[in-house]
């Protein structure tokens, strides 16, 4: 197969998360942090999340990651091609479901709400499942040791290593009623986790 076709796919995938982040970024701007958690821990994982986001562009611009390249195969393309379709679909429609109370930092904004509704009915992060499903996506659809991956290992770091901090700030912020909304929801996949 082609490698033109992974290249293809990953500017295509990346400008849609891009695009539907954008307003929803500029939007929580606008919007006064009550509490902030945001760390030096937390500033280096969003920092390795940016880089491993965009490295894959690196491969898809320039030759410098060509030496871990290897052949591009329809199964794996193909998987993850259903995998980069679903994980935007859901980073939509969870950014759409917390409207004004997302931010991309442990923060709680002024006239924070607690969402359990729409999507967060199920699943108590589905947008950490989003990008999950994203970055697996890219793992399997970009034949590339370095770049393909990248983004999965970063982000599976930050999803280990702040699920338990942000449910702890909801807890502290939200008390009982978060109690009893993780009571009946699951952290990442309905159901299962």
């Amino acid at each position: 197969m082609d490698p033109g076709l992974a290249k293809a796919l990953v500017l295509v995938s990346s400008l849609v998360m891009v695009i539907i982040r954008a307003p929803h970024g500029q939007r929580s701007r606008g919007i006064k942090v009550a509490k902030s958690r945001k760390g030096p821990l937390e500033t280096a994982l969003l920092t390795l999340a940016w880089f491993g986001f965009f490295l894959p562009l690196v491969w898809v611009a320039t030759p410098a990651l060509a030496w871990a390249d290897y052949p591009l195969h329809p199964v794996p393309f193909f998987t993850g091609i259903s995998c980069l379709a679903l994980g935007p679909r859901l980073f939509y429609r969870s950014h759409a479901d917390l409207g004004t109370n997302w931010s991309i930092t442990l923060e709680v904004r002024e006239k924070h709400r607690l969402v359990t509704q729409g999507i967060y009915h199920r699943v108590r992060h589905p947008m950490y499942l989003a990008l999950l499903l994203y970055s697996s996506g890219q793992a399997l659809a970009l034949p590339n040791w370095v770049a393909g991956p990248s983004y999965l290992i970063v982000f599976a770091l930050l999803v280990a290593l702040r699920v338990g901090p942000e449910e702890r700030m909801m807890l502290e912020e939200f008390g009982k009623d978060y109690e009893l909304y993780m009571t009946r929801t699951k952290r990442l996949v309905p159901g299962v986790w």
